[in-house]
């Protein structure tokens, strides 16, 4: 750990409201050119926690840099604080995580920080715990690439001298709590089951390297009993679904929604027609296009579209540029359920065949062939379709209607694309491979649409054997 002897600490600085009052106190001090800064409520408090500063000075000790606080008054290394450990768990998986995972780590120790911080101690307020994790605490990309504000730092110099050792996880008490923050929002509303499942698996993996580095002899995690764990599978609600009628009128309704609108039709297009991911349809290029061309009918006096292929290979989810290597919103990554350099070919039916080839016409392909790109060149910022598809939304559908789940976001229009092609009759096999996961989470997803399929297979079975209704 960096030490510096050269060590400056002025006097104490007064704080005043409009009405002259004081409100704090104020010591500034400053190490190998890093200045540090702590208030303080009382002028009691502030002169101690000064006299400490200058009494180790005196005594020639050196300071720490990151902390700026005297050797003396840090802690061991088998005594390291929950923030310090966690900075440091976030800064060994940082390289070799996608931009999202990075995302979700950062939000996941967020969570369960409040039960290692301790209330008073001239403590920051709680949302501002929370900002500067989330902004600089646990981004190692920024930490190490920008400065941090003062006001930052000085949040999360409190961090890594208050919040308690990591070795208190072992406490009975401390995995009470660490239970309830993994499962229940600070309001005291359950986590969705998902969420709180990321949640206990990125605590779990943190406390193994805890293990690994060790700072606890034991994972504790492995002795609690999960029962406070929210209930339910990862299943779609049939009433956010649209049937085709509806999802024909929300692509109209697209097109009609100024000024982006037109230019998104096909970006619906393909994820309610080949079941496309958002971060999927963001990453299509001109390469991963088979379509064939369209013939004119002299008779009909229009053209005619047949069936094309969607060779995906690339996937570019929206994260924030905050987390991303590159310093764009969009993290380009191989294919979900997919290893690296591993495709997935989806049939192009004639109706998106006919929307991209029109798409096509209008707009033509951007930068690298990309087939969905803004006005000015690059991807489309998902605030933009968001918005585009909230208008469309309310254009399309009734007052009454917009009250309820139907197509509240645009990945429904996935889940009306699969639940289209099991109602068809298509084999639940093939169905996964187009839809780009496995069989079983096909079957845990859409259990409820395949219902209905399994009530027909039955009738058949009945049949045959004769012994249906009678």
């Amino acid at each position: 750990m960096a030490h510096s002897y050269r060590v400056r600490i002025w006097s104490l600085q007064t704080r005043k409201n409009s009405n002259g009052r004081i409100t704090s106190y104020r010591v500034r001090w400053q190490v190998g050119g890093t200045e540090f800064a702590e208030s303080f409520k009382t002028r009691a408090q502030a002169d101690s926690f000064r006299a400490d500063l200058v009494s180790a000075q005196r005594r020639g000790e050196s300071f720490d840099l990151p902390s700026g606080l005297p050797s003396s008054a840090g802690r061991t290394a088998e005594d390291m604080s929950w923030f310090d450990f966690t900075r440091e768990y976030v800064d060994m998986k940082w390289p070799d995580l996608a931009a999202t995972a990075r995302q979700t780590v950062a939000e996941s120790l967020i969570r369960v920080m409040p039960v290692f911080t301790p209330a008073g101690r001239n403590a920051p307020e709680p949302h501002e715990v929370r900002s500067a994790l989330r902004q600089w605490g646990y981004n190692t990309g920024l930490r190490q690439s920008e400065e941090i504000p003062a006001d930052v730092q000085a949040i999360l110099r409190w961090c890594s001298r208050n919040t308690t050792s990591v070795r208190t996880v072992q406490s009975p008490d401390v995995l009470r709590e660490l239970q309830r923050a993994v499962t229940r929002r600070l309001d005291g509303k359950p986590y969705a089951p998902t969420v709180a499942r990321k949640t206990r698996s990125v605590l779990w993996n943190a406390l193994d390297y805890a293990v690994e580095r060790n700072l606890i002899d034991t994972n504790p995690l492995a002795t609690v009993k999960w029962t406070a764990m929210p209930k339910g599978r990862r299943k779609v609600d049939r009433r956010a679904v649209p049937n085709p009628m509806q999802a024909r009128a929300l692509l109209a309704a697209v097109g009609e929604t100024l000024r982006s609108g037109p230019r998104l039709v096909a970006f619906f297009g393909a994820m309610y027609y080949a079941a496309l991911r958002p971060e999927e349809v963001a990453a299509l290029t001109k390469r991963n296009l088979s379509l064939p061309e369209p013939r004119f009918n002299s008779e009909a006096g229009q053209r005619e579209y047949g069936w094309g292929e969607l060779h995906l290979g690339d996937a570019n989810p929206h994260v924030g540029a905050r987390w991303t290597d590159s310093g764009r919103p969009r993290d380009q990554r191989h294919l979900k359920s997919r290893a690296a350099g591993e495709g997935r070919a989806v049939p192009c039916p004639p109706p998106l065949t006919a929307l991209l080839w029109e798409h096509i016409d209008t707009y033509g392909f951007g930068e690298g062939g990309l087939v969905f790109h803004g006005e000015r060149g690059g991807e489309i910022p998902m605030i933009t379709y968001t918005r585009v598809w909230r208008a469309a939304r309310e254009r399309a559908l009734t007052a009454e209607a917009q009250t309820t789940p139907l197509a509240r976001r645009p990945y429904d229009l996935r889940h009306a694309a699969v639940s289209t092609w099991l109602a068809a009759g298509v084999d639940p096999a093939r169905v996964a491979s187009w839809a780009g996961h496995s069989v079983s989470v096909l079957y845990e997803i859409y259990a409820s649409f395949l219902d209905g399929g399994e009530s027909a297979a039955r009738q058949r079975i009945e049949a045959v054997l004769g012994t249906g209704p009678r």
